[in-house]
């Protein structure tokens, strides 16, 4: 659904079933913007590991909740850029408050956790978290 703003937004039960119909109304988006095909996976990549974590961590257990995915292109960009919000419900957490992991030591020394987020922070060109009115708004943003 478009809005006046050219933001395509939908809303989804945030249930790892849904993950599907995620990916595909994002890359419907960028793939209609010409974007080469690595960088659409990419952002699934990205996107797919964003989804997963609210399905799995933003509401308590036996909580039905939703992801509400906003994406746009940037029109004051200079080169094609998507923009993407991932918003939830869910309790309070802003990811980019996580320590990122030590991925230089050994393995069996590593703390679980952390990796998608770093591995978002370093794929995208930017990620911003705000809460506002209980609701988290995780914004990734890809330029190609």
């Amino acid at each position: 659904m478009a809005t006046s703003t050219g933001v395509q937004v939908i809303t989804l039960p945030a249930e790892i079933t849904q993950l599907e119909k995620a990916l595909e109304f994002i890359r419907i988006i960028v793939e209609k913007a010409a974007c080469p095909r690595k960088i659409v996976r990419y952002i699934e990549i990205v996107a797919e590991e964003i989804f997963v974590n609210i399905a799995h961590y933003a509401y308590p257990k036996g909580e039905q909740g939703v992801v509400r995915i906003d994406c746009k292109m940037d029109p004051t960009s200079k080169q094609p850029t998507v923009i993407i919000i991932f918003a939830d419900q869910g309790k309070q957490y802003n990811p980019l408050e996580h320590q990122d992991p030590d991925i230089t030591a050994p393995i069996e020394e590593r703390q679980i956790g952390g990796l998608g987020i770093l591995m978002t922070k370093r794929i995208m060109d930017s990620v911003e978290y705000q809460y506002t009115k209980g609701w988290n708004y995780l914004a990734i943003r890809k330029s190609w």
